[in-house]
């Protein structure tokens, strides 16, 4: 078996085996999920605690063997490495390092890792290939926006500060802490933990609302944009495809013609 048929095989491209490896991986990811709520249950039997675990030693196993498979197969290992894939492939087999330093079990970040190998469900997707297209398109302008969505956060939290700490003092008690406030109300959530009492404040904080809804509105129109772009240059393809081998079987024709 060559490079190259091992790597469809896991991309599930295979004709043979690609679809039952496809649906197996996708099975143990929706397992595993499954276990990694089902191991935060305080009443459950210790028995079925160290299956779960032994589960998990089982999923990071695999997913580690597939990771070295695509690493040794790859044609450019360190694009396929430093590509999208490369790394959800990368942290999702990064769990093991806990498993192997008892330790860092407690660690947080390591056990939010394993949620990472849920996003493996959609590497055979079109439309997430459409969505990953479009980000890289469009990344420029979403990067200018989100440095723009920081600066009017900061802001926002100078100008909340100014006005409300003389008359709440413990709740915005300095620039940092209403920075939390800011966040809450960009995104139009306004939790009720920090809330303006005086007239500037509100008065302000109307304008944060409404600047709010445009930090959440433009990024949703870039995207949906590119989306569309995305699609319609995949349509193109398609149809370029296949004029061109229209155009090859004319020819084939054509000339067999001429041969009788």
């Amino acid at each position: 078996m060559t490079k190259h048929e091992i790597i469809d095989i896991l991309d599930g491209s295979h004709p043979t085996f690609g679809g039952i490896v496809a649906r197996g991986m996708d099975a143990l990811i929706i397992l595993s999920a499954l276990a990694i709520a089902l191991e935060t249950e305080p009443s459950l039997p210790q028995g079925l605690r160290n299956f779960l675990f032994g589960f998990e030693v089982l999923v990071l196993g695999i997913f580690t063997i597939e990771y070295v498979l695509r690493l040794i197969c790859s044609p450019r290992p360190l694009r396929y490495v430093f590509s999208f894939w490369g790394l959800i492939d990368l942290l999702t087999i990064l769990p093991a390092i806990a498993l192997m330093t008892p330790q860092w079990q407690a660690v947080r970040i390591f056990r939010l890792l394993r949620l990472v190998r849920l996003v493996k469900l959609f590497r055979g997707s079109h439309a997430m290939e459409r969505l990953v297209t479009a980000f890289e398109e469009v990344r420029g302008e979403l990067a200018i926006f989100g440095i723009i969505a920081a600066l009017m956060l900061y802001v926002a939290s100078v100008g909340i500060y100014i006005f409300e700490h003389e008359a709440q003092p413990e709740v915005f008690s300095s620039i940092p802490q209403s920075l939390w406030w800011a966040v809450a109300s960009f995104t139009t959530v306004g939790y009720g933990d920090m809330v303006p009492i005086t007239g500037g404040g509100r008065i302000f904080t109307t304008f944060v609302l409404f600047l709010g809804l445009g930090v959440i509105a433009v990024p949703s129109a870039i995207i949906t944009t590119a989306l569309l772009e995305a699609d319609t240059n995949i349509q193109k393809k398609l149809a370029n495809s296949a004029s061109d081998a229209e155009k090859d079987n004319q020819s084939k024709t054509a000339q067999s013609t001429k041969g009788e």
